[in-house]
């Protein structure tokens, strides 16, 4: 009589979680400061409650139909889960791969005497969770994916603050690499602010630049072209010597807008612009 490897399977539930839980908990590089033994035992659980309870002895083989949905959902969001948490790959791959292990023991154990059934019960599961392992992966990187593209964005963020240095006037320091994104936000970020504090001056200074190129000339020079559109003059601090020369080698022209060697000298132009009188208070000696 043909053994169902899924009845089999399905009756020795009990036994597979506690081996898989064992072989979990018995690795080296198990991360109990990410998740705790509890949530990994509801986790596992979970997952091999929905594949017994999804696998038949026909649709053991068809890891990719409609019927694996329930099953593939639950690993998609365990995948997902891990690479938010900061798990590494290997351990995300250790886990789905354990299972196997403590599935194949089973069969190992239960079909010993029949080995001919042993064999294309292993070749089933082995394909079966191959199948799962391969989109184990694809949902982890796709969820590391989203965790870099996040902290991208946030430290674009941190990294072009518009500061209110004095009424009317706004200084957005950049440090970095100047690309195409990165100016998208700068600008963005600097308009935005024109709008809600009224200034208009702006300065742009690029002090921590490490390198000026006429991709990221052009980018400043829209920058500058936004700016004036809002009513906002702009002027951009902190060209270097070295800066200076590789502007003019690459014959780039920036004649119709301010520019200066540092950030106080902006200022200071600023505050000729506006007409504001900024003097030194000597205080009184004691008598």
């Amino acid at each position: 009589m043909k053994t169902d490897i899924a009845k089999l399977l399905q009756r020795k539930k009990k036994q597979i979680l506690e081996d898989w839980m064992n072989m979990q908990l018995a690795d080296a590089s198990l991360r109990e400061d990410l998740m705790s033994n509890e949530e990994l035992r509801e986790q596992s659980n979970e997952l091999l409650d929905t594949l017994l309870k999804t696998i038949t002895d026909k649709n053991i083989t068809e890891a990719t139909s409609e019927e694996f949905e329930p099953v593939n959902e639950i690993i998609s969001g365990i995948s997902i889960l891990r690479a938010r948490q900061g798990f590494s790959p290997k351990e995300t791959g250790t886990y789905i791969f354990s299972l196997k292990e403590a599935l194949l023991k089973t069969l190992q154990t239960d079909l010993k005497d029949d080995v001919n059934t042993m064999v294309e019960a292993i070749m089933k599961v082995n394909k079966l969770l191959d199948v799962l392992g391969i989109l184990t992966f694809e949902t982890f990187i796709k969820g590391r994916e989203e965790v870099i593209l996040r902290q991208t964005d946030e430290i674009t963020e941190i990294s072009t603050p518009v500061i209110r240095v004095w009424e009317g006037i706004l200084v957005l320091p950049i440090i970095g690499t100047l690309d195409s994104s990165r100016t998208q936000v700068v600008m963005e970020n600097l308009l935005l602010e024109i709008v809600e504090s009224g200034s208009t001056m702006a300065i742009l200074d690029i002090s921590g630049v490490p390198a000026v190129d006429s991709l990221v000339a052009q980018h400043l020079i829209k920058t500058v072209a936004a700016t004036r559109l809002m009513g906002a003059e702009c002027i951009i601090s902190g060209i270097r010597p070295e800066i200076a020369q590789t502007v003019v080698h690459l014959g780039i022209d920036l004649s119709n807008i301010i520019t200066k060697s540092s950030l106080a000298s902006a200022l200071k132009h600023a505050f000729g612009i506006l007409k504001l009188d900024v003097k030194r208070i000597q205080k009184d000696k004691a008598l």
